[in-house]
């Protein structure tokens, strides 16, 4: 096993790095790989603008988005012990964007605001801990599915609610495209406003590998084995909710990044689910930034939105999963 997981990393890093790359060439405006990569250090003229203050912001959200959100993934499915635990199952997606146009929208903040990735946040946060008491700890995934569809829906209802009684139509065009989740016209202060927020993510979830290697022997071993369970829950709902929040808050809704990456890269770690965090976290980076290059190649008046192409990919997906594993879903607790 040693040796089929040894590659998996740095073939994983390769493949962000091409996939970086591309990100920087793909677009309407044509530009060679040579140009673009002396484009990044030195002055090309039109090609530097394009490169460094439009492609390269939306390469960098599409690599730090994904990873946490791969990232966020495998620590919830490792938590639950459940294949199918995402943020996005559990509504967090649509709970962040509510508190993001909640408080857009009451004239509190604006679009690049410090205190929209807080807002957003929160309503991660608020959704995730709520779907986690209401499953409880011998809920089956019906629960755990059930209890985030409501969540979602009510966030989603609340977003609706605040854009249909918001008087400027204008604001309301906007805020609806962002939420079908989107790099398009992010600059590097995106990038500033997000960056701090996913690093922080990333240390608390990282910070709980040893607890998920002692949970997965079960609640009552991982105690006597010395892990603090209550903790352990702590550290990935707050870096969960911490990731999602500050990745709705801009880029929208993007979803089942974190249901797909863990799957992607869990034969090949043993199904050990420390050492699944950092390949899955890897696998979203370089899906989002595949999926945000594909977004650009589809010949259309208007490039298509990231979040629709994930939600292409990740419910099926999801069917499929629930397909292939329903007996066991509906006997194991979370």
């Amino acid at each position: 096993m040693s040796r089929r997981r040894s590659p998996l990393i740095p073939g994983l890093i390769a493949l962000i790095g091409v996939l970086s790359l591309a990100s920087l060439v793909i677009g309407p405006a044509s530009i060679s790989i040579p140009v673009a990569l002396k484009a990044l250090v030195s002055d090309q003229g039109a090609a530097s603008i394009v490169v460094r203050e439009i492609r390269l912001p939306r390469t960098l959200l599409a690599l730090l988005i994904g990873w946490i959100f791969g990232l966020s993934g495998a620590g919830l499915q490792g938590l639950l012990r459940n294949p199918l635990a995402d943020t996005a199952v559990f509504g967090a997606p649509q709970a962040s964007a509510f508190g993001a146009v909640l408080v857009i929208y009451s004239g509190l903040v604006g679009t690049l605001s410090w205190a929209l990735p807080f807002a957003a946040i929160a309503g991660a946060l608020l959704s995730i801990a709520l779907v986690v008491a209401v499953a409880g700890r011998s809920a089956t995934i019906v629960v755990l599915v059930l209890a985030g569809l409501a969540v979602g829906s009510l966030a989603g209802a609340g977003t609706s609610l605040a854009i249909s009684l918001s008087p400027n139509p204008f604001a309301v065009t906007e805020i609806v495209f962002w939420l079908l989740g989107s790099f398009e016209d992010r600059s590097m202060v995106h990038v500033g406003l997000s960056l701090p927020f996913i690093l922080l993510a990333s240390g608390l979830i990282l910070k709980a590998a040893p607890g998920l290697r002692a949970l997965s022997l079960g609640e009552e071993t991982a105690r006597s084995l010395g892990t603090d369970v209550g903790r352990l829950r702590g550290l990935i709902v707050a870096g969960a909710a911490i990731g999602t929040g500050a990745s709705v808050a801009v880029a929208g809704s993007i979803g089942f990044v974190g249901l797909v990456a863990p799957h992607l890269v869990r034969p090949f770690t043993g199904y050990d689910p420390a050492r699944t965090l950092v390949p899955a976290g890897l696998a979203g980076a370089a899906l989002l930034l595949a999926a945000d290059c594909t977004a650009r190649l589809i010949p259309s008046g208007a490039e298509v939105k990231v979040g629709v192409l994930t939600a292409l990919i990740g419910v099926p997906f999801f069917l499929w999963v629930i397909a292939r594993r329903k007996a066991e879903l509906v006997e194991t607790p979370a």
